[in-house]
């Protein structure tokens, strides 16, 4: 069931902003645009911030890989919105959308190294499990990821699994296949800002 409020409650300025990205981008602005627009205050710069620097700040991993990542704890929620978003997003980065979808349909047999297979792993039973332990973190170092590659990893895995339950909570509408691949380009270019 879908929150009405996405919709409406949005100030004159916000709404013009809105009809403009409309206008010249020929898709309608998503929800998860919407709901950083919606009380900015309390949720929306703070998580456009976190989710940045998750994403986009300085890292040892790619940023496909942590598109990827988003793609795949999404996909771990059953999160529809957010793995059409995030595959797209981390197939042009790749640059190899049959690879994310590999990923995305069977992790063990995909062709990714070793580490991020590990650390895809390692986020996938914390999204399901809520925790992880000493032996898991093992594992993952194990398999050549580094601590700081670890703690990057997890930021990537608790903005998505926030921005997961939001998506399924406000009930965002799915994008075309178009829409996806538009709000894709957005983000590699602008980022989560």
């Amino acid at each position: 069931m879908r929150l009405d409020i996405l919709n409406h409650g949005y100030g004159p300025g916000t709404k013009l902003l809105f009809a403009l990205i409309r206008l010249f981008s020929g898709h309608p602005v998503p929800d998860a645009a919407k709901l950083v627009f919606y009380r900015p205050d309390f949720y929306g710069a703070r998580a456009k911030e976190f989710t940045h620097e998750a994403m986009r700040g300085p890292s040892g991993w790619s940023i496909g890989d942590r598109e990827l990542m988003a793609a795949y704890v999404s996909k771990v929620n059953e999160s529809a919105f957010c793995v059409g978003a995030h595959t797209a997003t981390a197939g042009q980065a790749y640059q190899d959308g049959p690879r994310v979808a590999a990923v995305l349909a069977d992790l063990e047999s995909a062709p990714v190294d070793g580490p991020l297979r590990a650390t895809l792993r390692m986020l996938g039973k914390l999204t399901l499990e809520g925790k992880v332990g000493a032996e898991d973190m093992r594992e993952v170092l194990a398999a050549g990821v580094s601590p700081e590659q670890v703690k990057d990893a997890l930021a990537v895995c608790a903005a998505f699994n926030t921005t997961n339950r939001l998506a399924d909570a406000f009930g965002f509408e799915l994008l075309s296949t178009e829409g996806f691949e538009a709000g894709a380009k957005y983000l590699l270019k602008r980022g989560y800002r």
